[in-house]
């Protein structure tokens, strides 16, 4: 089973820079997207539905913002769209496909880059998820959380993590909060999982400004964290970079699991 995930910093501008195309050669199973700043109007027929894919979304209603989608080889049994928290659901944010015993979620978890205001709706999406998440561990379904988490979680996980200790993405707080969902509700950062030593190639996110990615400072801040059922099924994961659909990478990671 292959899962890649992959933050499109809108879904036409990768679409028209091979995203769609690179998909198709990949031979996955489930593709989960985020940050597709499209509404329903906005999407073409291959966006909708690729080749051989469905597709499932859950758009945001501010235009040209947000919003999540996941692409499945197979019908999903069930789609449950957004949390049913209304500020979060607004902004397009989670989606969940049930196939059997497993759940695929595809999750964009708020920036607070932009200011002190987007800082605090994320901490409050923080402290609102962790019992959404606490649920899901113990449903008793195998589940795979798909998405752009927005943290970077410990020092292996960027570039300049020294310098960046008081910026959105780093900040002690969040980082604890993902060390709280990790530590205590027991779900596995499946990349981490595979490979526990730090290495540049787990980068999935590079600034625009400066040359971050000709030089490679990066930060892992997109994630699949799994149940330990299907995490530790995992047998490989990759970060793609031979081509760039948007300023985050695609993950793929792929599962021994039936």
């Amino acid at each position: 089973m292959r899962i890649i995930t992959a933050n499109l910093n809108g879904i036409r501008s990768a679409a028209n820079k091979g995203f769609f195309n690179w998909m198709a050669s990949q031979g996955a199973d489930f593709v989960c997207v985020q940050e597709i700043k499209a509404q329903m109007s906005d999407m073409r027929e291959d966006m909708l539905r690729p080749a051989g894919y469905h597709g499932y979304f859950h758009y945001a209603e501010k235009k040209g913002y947000s919003g999540v989608g996941i692409y499945s080889r197979q019908a999903a049994d069930e789609v449950i769209v957004g949390l049913g928290i209304a500020d979060i659901d607004a902004e397009g944010r989670y989606l969940e496909a049930r196939f059997g015993n497993l759940s695929l979620i595809s999750l964009y978890l708020p920036s607070g880059s932009s200011g002190e205001d987007r800082q605090q709706v994320k901490f409050s999406f923080l402290e609102r998820f962790y019992p959404h998440l606490a649920m899901l561990r113990a449903c008793g379904r195998e589940v795979v959380i798909c998405g752009d988490w927005n943290i970077a979680h410990k020092e292996i996980d960027l570039k300049n993590w020294k310098s960046n200790q008081k910026n959105s993405g780093f900040l002690p707080a969040e980082r604890a909060w993902l060390s709280q969902v990790v530590d205590e509700l027991s779900w596995i950062d499946v990349y981490r999982f595979l490979y526990p030593v730090a290495t540049a190639e787990a980068y999935t996110w590079w600034s625009n400004r400066g040359q971050a990615w000709a030089k490679n400072v990066g930060w892992r801040i997109d994630y699949q964290l799994a149940t330990p059922g299907v995490a530790n099924t995992a047998t490989a994961a990759a970060v793609y970079k031979d081509e760039r659909f948007s300023d985050h990478a695609p993950l793929i990671v792929d599962y021994d699991y039936a």
